[in-house]
């Protein structure tokens, strides 16, 4: 939906949640729930979205091989409980995609936390976020009455869940602004572009981001090597930032045969970006790739009071259960010089994807 909203006036899509939920890299029943970071990894991987025409909600069936309406190069992730940011990011963007903990399950549940009369819903607690939805709007002067929790003040998001319109009043409702889990993970869709924007994507990080790795440093190198399918010309690379006003440098490798190859490089890109987030950079010139030749994309990042600023997809038990760690081949590095093997030292696969189209 949030992703829907993005697109607003000017192009109206219905996507399919049905496949988002099932066609997806992870070990989880359609049931399990989700949270931001899962369906970022799904649309940026390009595995949706798709039409809710193609694969109807409800009926727990996805069809197979069904290609994606819509390419997401760029996702931001706003800073936590900065309202302000929101309330602008709505404005002149989109919905921003948020976390509740919810005990509902579908619309025809009942919670404690969530008034139906009113459509109001607040969780105050310690429970972590078991699912998302959409901010579309928001009233500084809802009245903190309308809620079933004694709050200090008036205000609540307007947000939309993915149920359809039987919840609440056609699917819109309100959270408090005091919800515990409201506007801590916030994601805004800012780059969406169309399918045919690159002929190619290369990739081993299915399930995205799901921890960070570095040198107890503001700053490391990491790369990956790809072999080119055809005759390409790199045209851009994708990757995470991991803070705020993290800033990159993009470098290319051509004919890699060892990592001692990773030293000679070009570099292609540099620049910043305020948000943290998924971000695709456009190379000031492509790069044209022999067919069959090894390529690497390197990139070093700096992200200013962290420690381990370098995205990583790994297996983690509670949801990643289908990463596939013998599909890539990336390295770190923390001056550029020596490289460390990241799948065989830290058993994971680097968040950088590099984007080719076909030469003539």
């Amino acid at each position: 939906m949030a992703l829907e909203t993005s697109l607003m006036p000017e192009e109206t899509y219905d996507f399919s949640e049905d496949h988002m939920s099932i066609r997806n890299s992870f070990g989880m029943d359609q049931n399990d729930g989700g949270e931001y970071t899962m369906s970022m990894a799904y649309l940026l991987a390009w595995q949706g979205p798709v039409l809710e025409s193609q694969d109807p909600y409800g009926d727990r069936m996805s069809p197979e091989n069904l290609a994606p309406t819509k390419h997401v190069q760029e996702i931001q992730i706003l800073p936590s409980k900065d309202y302000e940011a929101i309330k602008e990011a709505i404005y002149y963007t989109g919905g921003v995609q948020s976390s509740l903990y919810t005990s509902l399950k579908n619309e025809k549940s009942r919670s404690v936390y969530f008034n139906e009369e009113n459509g109001a819903y607040c969780y105050i607690g310690t429970e972590k976020p078991n699912h998302d939805v959409v901010i579309v709007g928001w009233d500084d002067n809802y009245p903190k009455e309308n809620f079933n929790i004694d709050l200090e003040g008036d205000g609540a998001f307007i947000c939309v869940n993915s149920w359809g319109p039987e919840f609440s009043d056609g699917g819109y409702f309100y959270v408090s602004y005091y919800d515990t889990n409201i506007g801590i993970h916030n994601i805004l869709y800012t780059g969406v572009e169309a399918p045919d924007n690159y002929g190619h994507i290369y990739q081993s990080d299915l399930c995205g981001w799901v921890g960070q790795l570095g040198y107890n440093k503001e700053s490391a190198y990491f790369a990956n090597v790809y072999q080119a399918a055809g005759r390409e010309n790199l045209e851009a690379v994708g990757f995470y930032a991991t803070g705020q006003d993290t800033r990159y440098q993009v470098y290319v490798s051509q004919n890699v045969g060892d990592p001692a190859d990773l030293s000679d490089r070009t570099l292609v890109a540099e620049g910043s970006f305020e948000n943290a987030g998924f971000y695709t950079v456009r190379l000031e010139e492509p790069v044209e790739l022999a067919a069959g030749s090894r390529f690497a994309v390197i990139v070093k990042i700096t992200t200013p009071g962290g420690l381990r600023p370098i995205a990583i997809e790994y297996n983690s038990e509670e949801k990643t259960a289908k990463v596939d760690i013998s599909d890539g081949e990336g390295y770190i590095s923390l001056r550029g010089t020596a490289w460390e093997r990241a799948e065989e030292q830290y058993g994971c696969n680097l968040c950088l994807k590099a984007y080719t189209s076909d030469r003539e």
